[in-house]
C-alpha cells in the first residue's frame, strides 16, 4: 500500500477492530493486523505469526484493548507515554500508510554552496603565507549534519571549523549512522534483555570492513578483502577509528559496543603488534572477517589494576614445545564467545618482570568459560575463565618471555581511548534525550525546558561534554603524530586523566538525565529506556581499564616523570 494523505475525519472512519488506524505525530498507521501482536501490560506477548513484526519481550505497551480505545484517533500522547523513538523507527516502514494533510512537508535539503577560495594572511610583500599542513579546502567547515541540537553532536557536525576532520570523515559518519539507525538502534533494547547481540551483527562488522580499522594503527588491508565503503584504506586514520566507535555508541548501549568491538579492540592489537608473523598470518584473517572472535584476558579474581601481581601460571613442558597454563581470569569481555584469548601469564619470578603474554586457543582443550551476571553492559558477554593444563605452543608467545608487561602497558592507551570515546558519546546521548524530552514534557502549565533549573542541568552537562571532547580530539591528534613509544610515554598520563574525566562526565550526565526524565528513567524500555540502560552501564566504564582513583594518580605521576625527563624546572 502506497503512502497517501488523510484528514482526521478519514482516519476516524477506520475505528473498528477489523479496520483500525491511529495517528502518531501526524503520521497514520494501519494496525489492523498488528493488534494481536501488541503485548498487554500484565501478560507475556504472544508468539508472532510469520507475517507479523516481532515484538520485543519487554515492550511495555497495553495490548489489543488499548489499541481499540484509540482506534481512529490521535494516539501520540499514549504512544510516547510507553515507547521511545526506536520503536517508531522499527515499525514505521511496515505499518505507516500515510500522513495527515496538515503535516508540513520536510524542507528540501539546501544545495551545497560552492567552496569559497580561502585567502591566507598575506606578508608585507603581498605573497600568500602558507599555513603548515593546511590545504585551502580543509579550512572550510563541512556541511551541517544531524538534528543540529547544540552540543548533542561534535561541533564539526554543525558547521563549525575543525583542523581534524575532512570529507572522508563526513562520509564515514554518514555511512555508520545510517547503519546504526536502521539496523542497530531499534533492536538494542531487545538484545540487552537477551544478553546477546546476534552473531550476524559481528559478522557484518567484518564484512563492512570495520574490524580492520579498529586496532589503533593502519588499516589492516593485507589480512582481509573487505573494505569500508566510504573510506579507502590509504586514507584511514585515527580520527576515522574514533568516529566509527563514536557513531556505534549512538545506539546507547555499552553492551552492544563492547560486544562488537570490546574484546576484539583490546585483545587483537597485541597479537598484531607483537605476535610472530606465522601466528598473525594464521589467526588474523578469520578475526577480521568476523568469523572468529578474540578477547583480552588479564584481570584475575585477586588482581585487577595491580597487573604485576597476576598469578595465572604458564610452565614450559619438558620437551620445551608447549606452555602448560593453569589459572583463572575474571570479568573478561566477550570471553564466552571467543575462539582466542590474549592472556597474561606468569612465566617467571614475582612482579612485572615475570609476566608473559600467550595466545590461548579454545580448541586446545582445558578452557572453560561461564557468563557472569553484572550490573550493566548485559550483552557484552562478561566471563569467568578457568584454564586447566592447557597446552599452548611456544609459537603462540606474544612478545618475549618475561617481557609481557611491556605488551600489556602498550595496549592500555588504546583501551582507555576507546572507553573515553564511548563515554563522550553516551554523555551526549543523555544530554540529547534530555533536550528532546524537556521540549515535549509539560509540568506546571509549561514545558520542562521553560524551567531555569532544567536549563541549568543541561548547561552543566554541555560544558563537561564539550571540555572532554576537545581534550579527546587533542589527544587523538597527538597520537597520530607521535611514534608508538613516544606516545606511550608522553600520553599515558594525559590519557589516564582524560579517562577519569570522561567517566565522571558520563556519570554526571546519566544522573542529571535521569532526574529530568523522572520515573520514566527508572523503568526499562519506553521513553526513558536509553537513560535507564546507560545508567546501569556507568560503573562498567568508571572501573574497567583502570579505576578513576588509579587513573587520576597515574595521570600526575606519569606526567611529572615525563616532565622531569624533558627538563622540567621546579
Amino acid at each position: 500500500m502506497g503512502k497517501k494523505t488523510f484528514t482526521t475525519s478519514d482516519v476516524a472512519s477506520h475505528n473498528k477492530p477489523d479496520n483500525l488506524y491511529i495517528i502518531v505525530d501526524e503520521d497514520v498507521y494501519d494496525l489492523t493486523k498488528f493488534q494481536d501482536e501488541h503485548p498487554g501490560m500484565h501478560s507475556a506477548p504472544p508468539s508472532p505469526s510469520p507475517s507479523s513484526p516481532k515484538i520485543p519481550a519487554n515492550t511495555p505497551a497495553g495490548g489489543k484493548k488499548i489499541l481499540t480505545r484509540v482506534a481512529g484517533k490521535d494516539a501520540s500522547k499514549q504512544f510516547w507515554k510507553y515507547h521511545n523513538e526506536g520503536i517508531l523507527k522499527k515499525y514505521k516502514g511496515q505499518l505507516q500508510v500515510g500522513s495527515l494533510e496538515t503535516k508540513k512537508a520536510a524542507d528540501p535539503e539546501p544545495a551545497p554552496e560552492p567552496k569559497k577560495e580561502v585567502v591566507k594572511p598575506a606578508a608585507e610583500s603581498g605573497a600568500v603565507v602558507p599555513m603548515p599542513g593546511d590545504a585551502a579546502e580543509e579550512a572550510e567547515p563541512l556541511d551541517p549534519f544531524g538534528d543540529l541540537i547544540p552540543f548533542a553532536d561534535p561541533t564539526w557536525y554543525q558547521g563549525y571549523h575543525s583542523p581534524y576532520f575532512n570529507d572522508s570523515h563526513a562520509a564515514l559518519r554518514d555511512e555508520v549512522r545510517a547503519w546504526v539507525e536502521a539496523e542497530i538502534e531499534p533492536n538494542v533494547g531487545e538484545w540487552d534483555e537477551a544478553k546477546k547481540v546476534p552473531d550476524s551483527i559481528y559478522k557484518a562488522m567484518g564484512e563492512r570492513g570495520y574490524l580492520a580499522g579498529l586496532l589503533g594503527m593502519h588499516y589492516q588491508s593485507e589480512y582481509t578483502e573487505h573494505r569500508v565503503a566510504s573510506v579507502s584504506p590509504e586514507k584511514w586514520d585515527l580520527f576515522h577509528e574514533m568516529l566509527l566507535t563514536d557513531e556505534l555508541s549512538r545506539a546507547a548501549s555499552g553492551g552492544f559496543v563492547w560486544n562488537v568491538i570490546g574484546g576484539f579492540g583490546i585483545g587483537c592489537p597485541p597479537l598484531v603488534k607483537f605476535g610472530k608473523k606465522a601466528l598473525v598470518d594464521r589467526i588474523l584473517p578469520g578475526i577480521l572477517n568476523g568469523d572468529k572472535r578474540i578477547c583480552l584476558a588479564i584481570t584475575e579474581p585477586d588482581a585487577g589494576s595491580d597487573v604485576a601481581n597476576l598469578t595465572c601460571e604458564a610452565k614450559l613442558s619438558e620437551d620445551g614445545k608447549h606452555y602448560i597454563v593453569n589459572g583463572e581470569k575474571k570479568w573478561i569481555t566477550n570471553g564466552i564467545w571467543c575462539d582466542y584469548f590474549t592472556t597474561a601469564v606468569r612465566t617467571g619470578a614475582d612482579g612485572m618482570n615475570g609476566l608473559s603474554v600467550l595466545l590461548i586457543e579454545r580448541e586446545a582443550g582445558g578452557v572453560s568459560t561461564r557468563r557472569m551476571d553484572c550490573q550493566g553492559v548485559w550483552s557484552s558477554g562478561t566471563t569467568y575463565i578457568t584454564f586447566e593444563d592447557v597446552k599452548v605452543p611456544v609459537e603462540n608467545l606474544i612478545g618475549k618471555e618475561n617481557q609481557g608487561f611491556k605488551v600489556i602497558m602498550t595496549n592500555f592507551n588504546h583501551e582507555r581511548i576507546g572507553i573515553i570515546i564511548q563515554c563522550v558519546r553516551f554523555s551526549r546521548v543523555c544530554y540529547e534525550e534530555s533536550v528532546k524530552y524537556a521540549n515535549k514534557r509539560r509540568t506546571f502549565g509549561q514545558k520542562l525546558i521553560s524551567h531555569p533549573v532544567i536549563r541549568l542541568k543541561l548547561a552543566h552537562m554541555a560544558r563537561q561534554i564539550e571540555a572532554t571532547a576537545s581534550w579527546l580530539d587533542a589527544i587523538i591528534y597527538q597520537c597520530s603524530k607521535m611514534g608508538e613509544t613516544e606516545a606511550m610515554l608522553r600520553l599515558g598520563g594525559p590519557i589516564a586523566g582524560l579517562k577519569a574525566q570522561s567517566t565522571v562526565t558520563f556519570e554526571y550526565c546519566a544522573r542529571e538525565a535521569s532526574q529530568i526524565f523522572g520515573g520514566l528513567s527508572y523503568s526499562r524500555g519506553g521513553q526513558g529506556g536509553k537513560i535507564e540502560r546507560l545508567y546501569r552501564d556507568v560503573r562498567a566504564y568508571a572501573i574497567p581499564g583502570g579505576s578513576e582513583e588509579i587513573m587520576l594518580d597515574l595521570s600526575i605521576r606519569q606526567s611529572l616523570r615525563v616532565g622531569k625527563a624533558l627538563g622540567m624546572k621546579l
